[in-house]
């Protein structure tokens, strides 16, 4: 008893409220961003991989900037000096977030040009000057621009009657200082046309020429400004509040709301202006003044701006020796070679893990079903679907084909609203019925329901998922699908539709934890169950793979486990405010974070539980928006063989002794200390195994090898 009360007498010193116990949103995502840029310096990675690592950091950090600081800027305006669980006011974060990303930005262009620029060369892709332009190619270049280029570029004069005009962000642009015949100085802008590739392909003899096209609209300045002296030309790039603001409770229509709002994204207020570093003090000091910056947000570049062009080089044909070696996803050996999903579905439930197994399937489930005369009625929730879908495609034919389908469509997925709406009003033009979310709610939870009629009466198919249906970034995101036609998951999944699209109160869930109504309680419930063991002389283990961990209530829930002695390892990809290796807290806690070929996208949870293991994947992180402000869900992964196959996967993430970062308690990353007997890299071995089970299994079946394509 008294080594009980002293137990207590001790957990009640440490106060687990205490600022110092929890990373800074803001600055942990910048240290991902650094772990992303690490891959870019890499030297085992195939260049052109490297050159699309940096082009990622690249976009990561203006979208950062378009979202987290321009709230950041706004609360700083409004003169909020509240602070964070970190302890931090929105004026300390903001001089933090510009100390790292001036870092970062010094560590990009050294990557950029004391690397990747003199490798790519090497391999004969050059990024010409406009001094290394011979006759021939200039040629090439002035009939490009007087024929394509210089009929679509608009040069914007500034002067009283013309004011300072709103340039859209993430844009280049070319500032110009001129002067008339009266020796008066004069300022104009010439916005790079982006309905053009940003590098210019220049016929050459040897390898791939390359031109930058506002280099190509600084030779021909002067045609934009006849009768006046170009004095200086030089670019830069302004990044705007993204953020839209939309009043859901006022809004008759929110289709209509969002449509507006969306043009508020290319002119909000600037949160974020690069310059060129060669940039004349009359031009710098124009813009400075008239967009009215912080000098913590300026940023002055070495080399050229907006690095996430360089997509457009990665992406080059004809350099696959540059470029990781093909991978084709896999058929999963339960579905392969069936004509009847609906009958593979009745037998067991099926997991599939992309991309190193195939997304077809999925896509050949909802054909089947928009095909199937039985099938009576399909629902689908829609967050990131993509420009170009096969989803939309059959969900159209579906309804074509008489079935009832309803389709709930996030139409304030962040970027990518205006996809949405499009696909929206296509699939209502098509007879689907659409529901455009919820009020104060982001539909993120990914569930495909069908409904068919059977000789034994109704039966309904499900599949869930930790990743969006988006045919193209299936194949670049890790996630994990499950399908069921177990009657308690689809009970549950049917009284969620009801919710989204009906008036309908939740239910008691059977099966699923449901956000924003329960989920944060099931994993609280969960994680008590293993500090539970523990306190009865059992043994606790917790490990969690999610994208985000920051909901502070979850996280006190793990250090209170860690104290009690459950053993937790946690892989958390980007944000992590949890601390490891604080004394009597954390020192339990082991976290990972792991960045690859392939984007770390799926959610998985596992609980001990006395022995008896409980699996769980889900669409949510652990963070306030997904258990507040989402409709999520966690699915339970029941049937034996599943449960140890997830088992299976993560144990391979805590192998990695390559690609994965650990975090240090003194906030640090870095790659796992121990005995390295062989290289161990997680993605690459769940590629070999995914190959190693399909053709296991066509040794053993007589199969149409002809539904798919030659495997590789």
């Amino acid at each position: 008893m008294a080594k009980t009360s002293s137990n207590k007498t001790k957990e009640k010193k440490i106060d687990l409220n205490d600022y110092k116990h929890y990373n800074n949103r803001e600055l942990s995502w910048l240290d991902f961003n650094f772990r992303v840029l690490e891959e870019a310096y890499d030297t085992t990675n195939p260049l052109l991989e490297r050159v699309k690592f940096l082009s990622i950091t690249s976009s990561n950090l203006e979208e950062f900037f378009m979202i987290r600081v321009a709230g950041l800027e706004e609360q700083l305006q409004a003169g909020f000096s509240g602070t964070d669980f970190s302890g931090l006011t929105p004026r300390d974060q903001l001089t933090k977030i510009s100390q790292k990303t001036h870092e970062m930005v010094e560590k990009q262009y050294n990557c950029l040009e004391n690397e990747l620029l003199p490798s790519l060369e090497k391999e004969n892709i050059k990024v010409l000057k406009v001094n290394e332009v011979d006759e021939e190619k200039k040629e090439f270049l002035d009939n490009y621009f007087q024929t394509t280029v210089f009929p679509v570029v608009t040069p914007m004069a500034v002067d009283q009657s013309r004011p300072f005009p709103i340039l859209p962000g993430s844009g280049i642009n070319l500032g110009v200082e001129l002067e008339d015949d009266k020796g008066e100085r004069l300022f104009a802008f010439i916005p790079l046309p982006t309905i053009f590739p940003r590098f210019i392909k220049i016929p050459c003899k040897d390898g791939t020429c390359l031109f930058l096209t506002e280099d190509l609209l600084k030779m021909h300045s002067d045609l934009f400004f006849s009768g006046y002296k170009v004095i200086e030309i030089s670019e830069f790039r302004i990044t705007r509040d993204g953020d839209l603001s939309i009043d859901e409770d006022d809004a008759r229509d929110l289709l209509i709301e969002i449509e507006s709002s969306l043009k508020e994204r290319k002119t909000g207020f600037p949160v974020k202006l690069e310059i060129s570093k060669n940039m004349g003090q009359n031009l710098r000091n124009f813009l400075v003044n008239s967009l009215i910056l912080r000098s913590d947000n300026i940023y002055e570049i070495s080399n050229l701006l907006d690095l996430s062009s360089l997509m457009e080089i990665a992406n080059l044909e004809g350099y696959e020796h540059l470029k990781f070696e093909y991978y084709s996803p896999q058929p999963s050996p339960s579905f392969y070679g069936k004509e009847d999903i609906f009958k593979v579905i009745r037998e067991k439930d099926v997991l599939l893990h992309r991309p190193y197994e195939s997304f077809e399937h999925v896509l050949d489930f909802l054909r089947q079903a928009a095909e199937d005369p039985q099938v009576l009625a399909i629902k689908q929730t829609l967050y990131r679907v993509g420009k170009k879908s096969p989803i939309i495609d059959y969900l159209i034919k579906a309804a074509e084909n008489g079935k009832q389908v309803t389709v709930v469509v996030e139409v304030k997925a962040r970027f990518d609203e205006e996809n949405n709406i499009q696909w929206a009003k296509e699939l209502e033009k098509a007879g689907c019925h659409v529901v455009y979310g919820l009020v104060g709610l982001k539909v993120h939870a990914k569930l495909l329901l069908i409904v068919r009629r059977e000789e034994s009466g109704i039966r309904r198919y499900v599949h869930m998922s930790t990743g969006n249906y988006n045919y193209i970034t299936a194949k670049l995101y890790e996630d994990i699908d499950f399908f069921t036609c177990k009657e308690s998951y689809a009970q549950d999944v049917s009284a969620l539709f009801n919710i989204l699209t009906g008036y309908s109160k939740p239910p008691t869930w059977k099966k699923l934890g449901v956000a924003p109504t329960s989920l944060r309680e099931t994993f609280l419930r969960w994680i008590e169950n293993e500090i539970d063991a523990v306190k009865k002389g059992g043994k606790g283990k917790i490990i969690i793979k999610v994208n985000s961990l920051l909901d502070v209530s979850i996280i006190k829930a793990l250090y209170k486990a860690s104290m009690a002695g459950v053993k937790i390892d946690l892989i958390v990809r980007g944000i992590c405010a949890l601390k490891v290796g604080i004394k009597g807290v954390s020192e339990g806690i082991t976290v990972r974070s792991i960045v690859g070929r392939y984007l770390e996208h799926s959610r998985i949870y596992y609980f001990e539980n006395n022995g008896l293991p409980k699996l769980f994947i889900s669409s949510a992180d652990l963070m306030p928006r997904n258990l507040d402000r989402r409709v999520e869900t966690l699915i339970p992964v029941e049937q034996e063989d599943l449960k140890q196959r997830l088992i299976d996967v993560l144990n391979l993430y805590l192998k990695d002794n390559f690609k994965a970062r650990e975090l240090q308690p003194n906030g640090e990353y870095r790659k796992p200390i121990g005995k390295k007997s062989s290289l161990f890299i997680v993605q690459e071995e769940l590629m070999k195994e995914a190959k190693k089970k399909f053709r296991k299994f066509i040794k053993k079946q007589e199969v149409d090898k002809f539904n798919f394509p030659k495997l590789k």
